[in-house]
Formats: structure tokens, C-alpha cells, sequence
């Protein structure tokens, strides 16, 4: 225990307070960071930004980043030896993060993987089409060319920066596809543009309702055959496909599906990414036919046990490493609780607990997509899983937190 207590409010169903309950809390968790490059799995955490405290980062208003603040929180990545998924939906792509922000972040990532040597990989998709001008678009050839041409910019734009391009999920070309070969024709073209193999991402409808039906079926079935028919065509281009499904038996399958395609010259097949922030203890840990490779937005939450976690798997300890991410799955669960659009608001309270940014916010006014009873609930998880990482600055940012909201004891 860290000595530190403090006093948190309980809640009934609807939200009254009911009562209150002193509160020791834990030390950090044991977490380690490795002394060289982590090899048993590829694991990405795609990490947030965060606003500057003063600025009109208000619904609709274009983001104003701390870039200090943005950047500092990725060496923390780094320096645990994951690497970092950046301008991902993590990062409020197409939900506050707007274009211009949004280049930006990608060429000051890279440049800073590059100056310390570390893996950065960010996403390219169509969000710097006008919603407008994506509402007033029909399904059909004129807007595939317009989803095409900015798929193409984005990708041009992280390429030029250095990084490893992840051709993001579009809803611009949910919107306008007629069926699986729409599909097929758009990532055809944008594929032919990468320079270096490319991770693929199939973003579940929990995380953006408006990909409903992408790959051209609501079937998950059918939509994930489709999925499979683009891979085999482009095999040498995909390093490797980020799912975020939250359906630990359909990732399981697909894995098993990508181990089935023949190797390439060198041996190497596309990876499985987990992007399933439910059930990634099991997933990453594997079992006797394999394991799945991570790019999460909760290891930006909980890196320091993440990493640690994968130095045990490194050491052969698959055990220890299993159990120090299964420790943690309450508070992802959590974290990434339905409405699954509104889990960076967790992210951002957990990093402002542990003095990662000066205030709790998000562009885009963000911040307020979760309750306070949910936020005083994850403080709770976080405590009982280690990760709150400066027990005395969290314990006053609580007591801070629930004054202003009207919950203190």
C-alpha cells in the first residue's frame, strides 16, 4: 500500500450520492522497463493527444494540441519498448483531431521515433473530407473516386513523414460503396501507392456506428471473407491487419486463417493485431497454434504493465506475462465499456491522474462522454491494478475532481 488515502463517493443506480468509503491506495504495480528491444510480440499503443489547457478546444472548433505534453507521453511509450500507433481513432480521428492537427501530429511523431529509434506507425484515411461533402455523396463511381484521391493524400503524407502507414477504415466509403468490389477497387488503388508493407484496420461498428456494413455486408461472415479475398491479392504489401471487433472467437479464427496463406520468400506471413481492448489478455498470451500481435488503445492506458507483461513473455515466463495483463482487463473492460466511442474519456482521466497533461480534457469537448460515477469507478480499477503511478498526485487530483463535481465527503 502507498500510505495515501482518499475518500470516494458511492453511488446509487441513478447516480445519487449514497454514501462515501476511505480509500487506501496501492503502490505502483512492479512494472520494469526492458533493458533491450521486446521480440516475442509486435505491440503498438495508440496513444491520445492532449489539448492545451486554455485553448477553445470546444465542440466543432478546430484542435489546439500541447505538443510537449503529446509528444512527452509517446517517449514514455517508447522508452517501454512499444511502439506507438499514432493519429488512430485514439487519437479522436474524425471525432475533434481535424486534418491539419492531425498531419501535423504524424510529421512530430516521426520525427521524434526517429531521433530516438523507436516504431511509429500512424493512420490514413478520408477524414479530411468535408462531412458535407461526404453527406451529399452517392454510392457509385464519382464518389469512389473522391474517397480513392484522399485515401491517397493521407497516405502520401505519413509515408513522406517516415512512418508505417495503417490504412484506416473510411466512412466516407461506407457511405458511397456499392458492394464487396467497391471495396476491392478503392483499397486496389490505395495499396498500389504504399511504399513499405502497410497494416490494414477493420474497425468495429461499437467504435464508429458509420462503418456499418464495411467490406460491403453486415455479415460478419461474409464480410470477413472479402477481408481475407484483398489480403491474398496484396500479400507482399500488408505487413499485417489490426482488428477491433471486441469478438475474441472471430479474432481467433482470423489468425488462424492468415497462418494458413502461404509464406512469403522470407518466411513471414501478415500479422494478427489485436485491437480487442476486451480480450487481449488471452489473445496476446495465444495458445498452442499462436498468438496475436497488439495494437490497442488501452496499452496508451496501461503501458507500464504491458510492457512488463511482454518482457515475461520474452523470458518464456508465459504465465507471469498472461497474468499481468489479465490484471488489468477489468479496468480496459471498463475503460472501453459501451458507448465504446467515448473510452478515450477514460484514457485522458487516467493519464491527467498520473500528471501526464495539466487538466482533464480533450479536443473537441470530448472529455465529457463519461459520468462521473464511470470516472470515480475507473480511478478505483486503475488503483486496484497498479496503474496509478504517483499515488499522492492522484489522490489530490480525486479529491480536486470530486469538489468540482460535487462528490467530495
Amino acid at each position: 500500500m502507498s500510505g495515501v488515502a482518499v475518500v470516494l463517493p458511492l453511488f446509487d443506480a441513478e447516480g445519487r450520492v449514497t454514501g462515501s468509503e476511505a480509500v487506501e491506495l496501492n503502490a505502483p504495480g512492479p512494472w520494469t522497463t526492458p533493458s533491450g528491444p521486446i521480440t516475442s510480440r509486435i505491440a503498438f499503443a495508440a496513444a491520445h493527444v492532449v489539448p492545451q489547457v486554455g485553448a477553445e478546444n470546444v465542440p466543432g472548433a478546430p484542435a489546439v494540441v500541447d505538443w510537449d505534453a503529446t509528444l512527452a507521453y509517446r517517449h514514455r511509450i517508447w522508452e517501454h519498448g512499444l511502439g506507438v500507433a499514432d493519429a488512430m481513432d485514439t487519437a479522436q480521428r474524425g471525432m475533434g483531431l481535424d486534418w491539419a492537427a492531425t498531419q501535423e501530429l504524424i510529421r512530430r511523431s516521426a520525427a521524434e521515433a526517429s531521433s530516438v529509434g523507436a516504431r511509429v506507425a500512424c493512420g490514413a484515411g478520408t477524414d479530411q473530407l468535408d462531412p458535407a461533402v461526404v453527406a451529399a455523396l452517392e454510392p457509385g463511381d464519382a464518389g469512389l473516386a473522391v474517397v480513392t484521391e484522399a485515401y491517397r493524400e493521407q497516405v502520401h503524407v505519413v509515408q513522406d513523414a517516415g512512418a508505417q502507414v495503417i490504412v484506416m477504415a473510411s466512412r466516407a466509403l461506407a457511405r458511397v460503396a456499392r458492394g464487396p468490389e467497391d471495396y476491392a477497387r478503392v483499397y486496389d488503388a490505395v495499396l498500389a501507392e504504399a511504399e513499405q508493407p502497410v497494416v490494414l484496420h477493420w474497425l468495429g461498428t461499437m467504435f464508429d456506428p458509420a462503418l456499418a456494413g464495411y467490406w460491403g455486408s453486415d455479415s460478419v461472415d461474409d464480410a470477413t471473407a472479402t477481408f481475407l479475398d484483398l489480403i491474398r491479392a496484396h500479400q507482399p504489401r500488408i505487413d499485417g491487419v489490426k482488428v477491433s471487433l471486441l469478438d475474441a472467437a472471430h479474432e481467433v479464427g482470423l489468425r488462424r486463417a492468415l497462418a494458413a496463406l502461404p509464406a512469403s520468400d522470407d518466411g513471414v506471413r501478415p500479422r494478427l493485431y489485436t485491437g480487442d481492448d476486451f480480450n487481449y489478455p488471452e489473445l496476446i498470451a495465444g495458445d498452442e497454434q499462436g498468438h496475436s500481435d497488439a495494437l490497442l488503445g488501452i496499452f496508451a492506458a496501461i503501458y507500464p504493465a504491458a510492457s512488463t507483461a511482454l518482457q515475461a513473455f520474452d523470458a518464456g515466463d508465459a504465465e507471469g506475462g498472461h497474468k499481468i495483463l489479465a490484471s488489468t482487463e477489468a479496468l480496459g473492460r471498463h475503460i472501453f465499456a459501451a458507448p465504446t466511442y467515448y473510452y478515450k474519456t477514460g484514457i485522458a482521466f487516467l493519464s491527467w491522474l498520473n500528471g501526464f497533461q495539466a487538466g482533464f480534457s480533450l479536443v473537441g469537448g470530448l472529455h465529457s462522454g463519461r459520468s462521473l460515477r464511470h470516472l470515480v469507478e475507473l480511478a478505483r480499477l486503475a488503483d486496484g491494478c497498479g496503474m496509478l503511478l504517483d499515488p499522492p498526485l492522484a489522490a489530490a487530483r480525486l479529491r480536486a475532481f470530486l469538489t468540482t463535481n460535487g462528490a467530495a465527503a
